[in-house]
């Protein structure tokens, strides 16, 4: 029993002590087309303290994403941060992305984000770069509903662009 023990303990050992915390790095950004609103929605959430973190990082170190009592900064930095990171090209021209605002849904911050005036899409690309700058690891996880044909993509820093062409 006690010899049972010993041997029990010296396999335990290595494998705890090797045994590393991973934390997944990624966010999911949805977008779809509605035609009757000639209008491309987009939803993107991101887990509010990585993206905490970068807006710290790159525009200012005492910024907080309370909810509530937040600085009116926090807004105008996550624009910023959105439409540097996020490209979007509809039939092969960029398109300008209107951030509409955010909410808080536990630990994830929900980005409201729209194009508006699109009269049709026959190709639709997709870059996001978001949290790339803190993260080697980061993926990005984008969904597209475009003229009732379904897509998504894994993008990853490596590959950080999805395509969707439509005959």
């Amino acid at each position: 029993m006690k010899a049972l023990k010993y041997l029990l303990v010296l396999v335990l050992i290595p494998v705890f002590a090797f045994t590393v915390v991973h934390k997944y790095y990624v966010s999911i950004t949805e977008v779809q087309y509605v035609k009757e609103e000639k209008s491309v929605q987009i939803i993107s959430r991101i887990f509010i303290d990585d993206l905490e973190n970068v807006l710290r990082q790159r525009y200012d170190k005492t910024l907080t994403l309370a909810g509530e009592n937040e600085s009116e900064k926090v807004d105008v930095y996550l624009a910023k941060y959105l439409k540097e990171k996020i490209h979007i090209k509809i039939n092969g021209k960029p398109a300008t992305l209107h951030v509409l605002g955010k909410t808080y849904d536990l630990d994830v911050a929900v980005c409201y984000i729209e194009i508006p005036n699109v009269e049709n899409i026959s190709e639709f690309e997709i870059k996001n770069q978001v949290l790339y700058d803190l993260f080697e690891e980061q993926q990005n996880v984008v969904r597209l509903d475009i003229n009732d044909k379904k897509k998504s993509f894994i993008l990853i820093t490596q590959n950080n662009k999805g395509l969707l062409k439509f005959d």
